[in-house]
C-alpha cells in the first residue's frame, strides 16, 4: 500500500521551517512553503519584548494624563489599548507566512482592523451627561494611542516616541492654552444643590436665567433630606459666580453643598 501523503520539514534560520509535501515515496517533491513558528533566536525574542514595553510605557504616558484629570479610560486602558495594537502588529509581521498555492500575507490587514475595530473602544468612551457630550477628547486619545502601538510592534521607535510627545503637547499644554484664551467666553462650574422639595428647582433656574447662565447639564438623585442635584454650569464671567451663589442660598429649601471649577475636556 502506498504510504501516507506527510510533510517534510526542514528547520530554516530564526525559527522558520520549510515544508516540502509529497503523496508517496517516490512521488516529486511539490514547491516548498513556509510555515511560520516561533523563534528561539535571543536577540529576536528580546527585539519583540522591547516594542512591547515601549508600546506600554508610551501608552501608559498618555493615560496618565487622562488619569490626572479624572476621566474613565486612564492609564491602564491606555497602557492595554497600545499593547494590544503592538501585539497584533507582531503577530502580523512575523505570525503568519505564504500557503501553498497563495500569495504572500499582507501584514496591513490586522493592522486595518485595529483602526476600525478602536472605534468601538472610542465610541464606549463617549458619553452623553445631561445635555452635554463627554469623552470625545478620551476617544481620539484612545484612537491615537492604538497608532502608537501599531508603530511600536512595527520597530518605528521615533516614530512612536514622536506620536507620544505631540499627543501629550495636544492633551496638556494646548489644554492649558485654550483655557487660558478663554475661547468660549466665561467660567464652568459644578455646583451640587440638595434641594427639600424637587420645586424648589424653579427658584434655582429663575436665578440663572436672570444670570444668563447656561446649563451644560444637569444631574439629580434622591438623598436623605430630599433631592441632590449636581449641575454644571457656564458663567458669562468668572466675577458672576459670587452674585449667583448669594442669590441660591437665598432661595428656601435650596441648601449649595459645593461649588468647583469644572474642567472641560
Amino acid at each position: 500500500m502506498p504510504r501516507a501523503p506527510y510533510l517534510a520539514i526542514n528547520r530554516a534560520c530564526h525559527g522558520h521551517y520549510t515544508a516540502t509535501r509529497r503523496a508517496g515515496p517516490a512521488a516529486p517533491a511539490s514547491p516548498a512553503f513556509e510555515v511560520q513558528c516561533v523563534s528561539t533566536d535571543m536577540s529576536f525574542q528580546f527585539d519583540i519584548l522591547v516594542r512591547l514595553v515601549a508600546a506600554a510605557v508610551l501608552g501608559a504616558a498618555l493615560g496618565l494624563e487622562r488619569e490626572i484629570h479624572g476621566h474613565q479610560a486612564g492609564m491602564r486602558t491606555h497602557m492595554l489599548v497600545s499593547l494590544g495594537s503592538a501585539i497584533f502588529t507582531v503577530l502580523s509581521i512575523y505570525g503568519f507566512s505564504a500557503t501553498p498555492g497563495g500569495g504572500a500575507p499582507d501584514p496591513s490587514r490586522i493592522s486595518a482592523q485595529i483602526v476600525t475595530g478602536i472605534g468601538f473602544l472610542g465610541a464606549g468612551a463617549i458619553i452623553k451627561y445631561g445635555t452635554n457630550i463627554r469623552g470625545l477628547t478620551t476617544a481620539a486619545s484612545l484612537w491615537v494611542v492604538a497608532s502608537i502601538g501599531l508603530a511600536a510592534g512595527a520597530g518605528g521607535y521615533f516614530l512612536a516616541t514622536a506620536g507620544t510627545v505631540i499627543g501629550l503637547l495636544a492633551l496638556w499644554p494646548a489644554h492649558v492654552l485654550v483655557g487660558k484664551l478663554n475661547l468660549r467666553g466665561g467660567q464652568v462650574v459644578r455646583l451640587e444643590l440638595d434641594l427639600r422639595k424637587l420645586d424648589a428647582f424653579a427658584g434655582v433656574s429663575k436665578v440663572l436665567l436672570d444670570h444668563h447662565v447656561e446649563t451644560i447639564s444637569i444631574a439629580s438623585e434622591k438623598s436623605k433630606v430630599g433631592h441632590r442635584m449636581e449641575l454644571e454650569l457656564r458663567l458669562p464671567n468668572r466675577g458672576e459666580t459670587h452674585g449667583v451663589l448669594t442669590d441660591l442660598e437665598a432661595l428656601p429649601g435650596v441648601d449649595v453643598k459645593t461649588v468647583s471649577v469644572a474642567e472641560e475636556a
